[in-house]
């Protein structure tokens, strides 16, 4: 038996010299935002996968949804779902083309921790009641899941911020699965921690190739998925897809991830870029366009949207309102204001911190089921 006991982590990190000489290593990681003392057992990627599933914030995503909110079905795809799936799929291609899945993880799974309730439709609702505060507030969930991971969210006996390395915060800043004409990814290996908020605002690509891996990997969990949820809600069937879609792509979810999933790992084998041809490309992009006609247009849409514009502008003006009286929040009979009050002593906010972001801080992070119960609580009579 050996004296002393050969690190783990160091064994790891001598492993991942095997990985592309593209790929990020663990060893090489620029850092967090406070120092920290090496682990012997995980790399520092690892511990990152290990705070955020062990977050309150990660396990409220069970109760989050894409598209269609607070379900009754219990077959409609939640955003925990939706981050299982996207780690899913970026490891599969990041462990074809020799990336460090470690790092992958640890972005595919941090990557919506930021969301509102009620998906797109409650960001787009309270980024409009900052607005009204004044034209230079905004919300945007990138940005906001950064916040939840280094001022939000808390660890035991570390107080909030989960502390993470800049590579799995840059992964989660700069995701930005929306944007749909996007083919060939380079990442932009020049940005610093720094750079984080003002490159997801102008949706910079992400500093690792890990990073480009789930920035793609979003778009094609979500694709064909939503349109699984599209046919249980009664709006549309595959079949509804125009023939060459399904001709270039596939007929199903898993045809169609199938597709680009290969698609890409063919075209971005020894290439400093995730790469998606041309063709599949067009026909990706032409889908996420026919799923926006279809369905997040659609009038079933609109009305959830209705629903859920009115819940959180109604919650936003309710709790910004009670802050002007702090004492008179602590001791409401209303479970609400009672929960914002404690919810606001646990983040232990200084005297620079405004009302408006308080509120908007609470808000991000509630449930769709707990965002429509507090709204009641406050209205309902």
């Amino acid at each position: 038996m050996p004296d002393r006991m050969i690190s783990p982590r160091l064994l790891k990190e001598e492993q991942e010299k095997l990985l592309s000489p593209f790929a990020a290593r663990s060893s090489q990681s620029a850092g967090r935002l406070s120092l920290e003392e090496q682990c012997d057992v995980r790399t520092v990627y690892e511990r990152d996968v290990g705070r955020i599933i062990y977050s309150l914030d990660f396990r409220r995503l069970r109760h989050k949804t894409q598209v269609f909110f607070d379900p009754q079905n219990d077959h409609i795809c939640t955003r925990m779902e939706h981050v299982i799936y996207v780690n899913y799929i970026a490891n599969t291609i990041g462990r074809a083309l020799m990336l460090n899945a470690d790092l992958i993880q640890g972005i595919a799974l941090g990557h919506d921790l930021g969301h509102a309730p009620f998906g797109h439709s409650g960001e787009r609702m309270l980024d409009a009641c900052l607005k009204k505060i004044s034209p230079d507030l905004y919300f945007q969930h990138e940005i906001h899941s950064l916040r939840v991971v280094d001022k939000l969210a808390s660890r035991p006996r570390h107080g909030n911020g989960l502390n993470l390395t800049f590579e799995v915060r840059d992964g989660i800043a700069s995701h930005c699965g929306e944007s749909y004409s996007e083919s060939q990814l380079v990442p932009d290996r020049k940005k610093t921690a720094a750079d984080l908020v003002e490159s997801a605002r102008t949706h910079r690509m992400p500093a690792t190739l890990e990073g480009c891996v789930v920035r793609l990997a979003d778009r094609i969990a979500y694709i064909g998925r939503d349109i699984e949820d599209a046919v249980r809600a009664g709006i549309m069937e595959f079949d509804d897809m125009p023939a060459a879609i399904r001709t270039s792509l596939g007929k199903s979810n898993s045809e169609i991830i199938n597709t680009l999933v290969t698609d890409i790992i063919a075209n971005s084998q020894y290439r400093d870029a995730i790469i998606l041809s041309r063709e599949r490309g067009e026909s990706m992009e032409e889908l996420l366009y026919e799923n926006v006609e279809r369905i997040y247009s659609s009038d079933k849409i609109k009305r959830y949207e209705k629903m859920a514009q009115n819940t959180i502008e109604g919650l936003f003006d309710a709790l910004r309102q009670a802050l002007a009286d702090p004492e008179k929040l602590a001791s409401s009979e209303n479970r609400v204001f009672r929960g914002f009050a404690k919810y606001l002593q646990e983040r232990n906010y200084s005297a620079s911190d405004s009302d408006w972001q308080k509120t908007v801080d609470y808000i991000a992070g509630m449930s769709d089921s707990f965002a429509s119960k507090s709204f009641e609580d406050i209205y309902w009579f």
